[in-house]
């Protein structure tokens, strides 16, 4: 259980922590999350402070932006990331031919028992380089390699202890050696990686038809350029797309680790998901989202994946935009919000027995895929992720592509798998496992 849902019983749904110096508003429960971020969404759609992240990204890019770059930097991702905002190809055509090359490495394997991590990092990281630099890498290629290296190590860091200390105290960031050094340091080298890449799509852009989201914000950049206005420089493109592959990678890649462990642990679950693949798909086409209106019970175990895990417990850290009164409480403008999604997630009002992996949280009477609108697995409201439709099909699409290949064996009897997380600052991670995928 956590620290903020035994406070929350002794005081309310809306309660104080300090950080140092620094007031915390804490949001618990369904009703006073709704509240804040849906009906009063514009007041509570502040970015609350990271100084290690907003000291790297200068207050540019989508995540930790806040005011009039965001909502401009928010509206154009999310325009660019809708189905064909790029050129020809389809988000969709992006997905699937990852997933294909998904099956073809997890193929290599040979049914031998192997730690499906690094794997499961590449899909994910390979879509979003296909959405950005138009291309996907192979998985042994060595800038690739590197580029995943420093994510992963810079999510490492943003969930360490020390991160959480820097961010009450800003001023040891400055003074005390520590590894936001080492963030810093990566942060900047996939940076001048993007800003070389952007230098090459400028030689060879054509308006008319963008291949892909650097050539996307090129254009704009082209159209923009009488505006004296700050939203569509070289700088901003960098952040926002270091901001992308930040989020899209380490949450999407943690969600279908932690989704193949939860398949595992419930061999019924799977055998019912292959069922419907079989029924639906069949053996011979590669899986695609028009199939999902017809599998419901896939489609609630996608949702059941993403509520069990709670992902990202506490949110992000929000911020009031102004001064606001809140269920008789005055919260002063700036002052950070911290929603438990955790508490909306787990609600068992909504969701009986929230702790039991269950995929019936998500089906009616009749099987038929029951949505909720306690799902905020992406949060919800004017912030809520940017790449939420992105997500909901590369898990759609590599869950069902997967298993469409493989049955999956675990190395020990199911039962005596453990599917609690390891406790992680941001993210919550599953522990260690190992599996077999042996082909179908």
């Amino acid at each position: 259980m956590h620290l903020h849902s035994q406070l929350s019983k002794v005081y309310g749904p809306v309660f104080t922590l300090y950080f140092g110096m620094n007031p915390l508003v804490v949001l618990h429960g369904y009703e006073a999350v709704k509240e804040a971020l849906i009906d009063l969404g514009e007041e509570f759609s502040g970015r609350g402070s990271c100084p290690v992240i907003q000291r790297a990204s200068k207050g540019y890019g989508v995540i930790f932006s806040n005011g009039k770059i965001w909502k401009e930097t928010r509206r154009f991702s999310l325009m660019t990331l809708r189905d064909f905002g790029m050129g020809k190809r389809s988000m969709e055509d992006r997905v699937q031919q990852e997933a294909c090359c998904l099956v073809e490495e997890l193929r290599k394997t040979d049914g031998l028992p192997c730690d499906p991590t690094f794997i499961l990092g590449c899909a994910p990281c390979n879509v979003i380089c296909s959405i950005i630099f138009q291309n996907r890498f192979d998985y042994k290629d060595q800038i690739f390699l590197d580029l995943m290296e420093r994510l992963n190590e810079n999510a490492r860091i943003l969930g360490s202890p020390w991160i959480q200390l820097c961010s009450s105290f800003p001023a040891l960031i400055d003074y005390v050696p520590g590894k936001h050094k080492k963030f810093f340091e990566n942060y900047a080298c996939m940076k001048s990686y993007v800003l070389e890449k952007t230098r090459e799509h400028q030689a060879s852009l054509d308006m008319n038809n963008p291949r892909d989201f650097i050539d996307c914000f090129l254009t704009k950049m082209e159209q923009e350029k009488h505006n004296q206005e700050l939203e569509y420089t070289v700088e901003n493109l960098a952040h926002t797309v270091l901001d992308l592959f930040a989020a899209g990678t380490e949450t999407t890649s943690t969600t279908l680790r932690y989704g193949l462990l939860l398949l595992l642990k419930h061999p019924e679950v799977t055998a019912k998901v292959q069922e419907e693949i079989d029924h639906v798909i069949g053996r011979h086409r590669s899986p695609c989202m028009q199939d999902k209106s017809h599998m419901p019970y896939t489609d609630a175990v996608v949702h059941e994946i993403q509520r069990y895990i709670d992902l990202v417990p506490t949110n992000l850290p929000h911020a009031v935009t102004c001064d606001i009164k809140f269920r008789n409480y005055l919260i002063p403008k700036g002052t950070g919000i911290l929603t438990s999604l955790t508490s909306v997630l787990y609600d068992d009002k909504e969701f009986p027995n929230p702790e039991v992996f269950d995929p019936g949280h998500f089906l009616d009477e009749s099987g038929n895929f029951r949505k909720s609108d306690h799902f905020m697995a992406f949060s919800t409201g004017k912030r809520i992720c940017v790449g939420e439709g992105l997500a909901r099909m590369e898990l759609f699409l590599f869950l069902t592509t997967i298993l469409q290949n493989f049955t999956l064996k675990s190395v020990v009897d199911p039962k005596d798998l453990d599917t609690t997380p390891v406790v992680n600052g941001l993210l919550s991670v599953p522990p260690f496992y190992q599996l077999c995928f042996i082909p179908v």
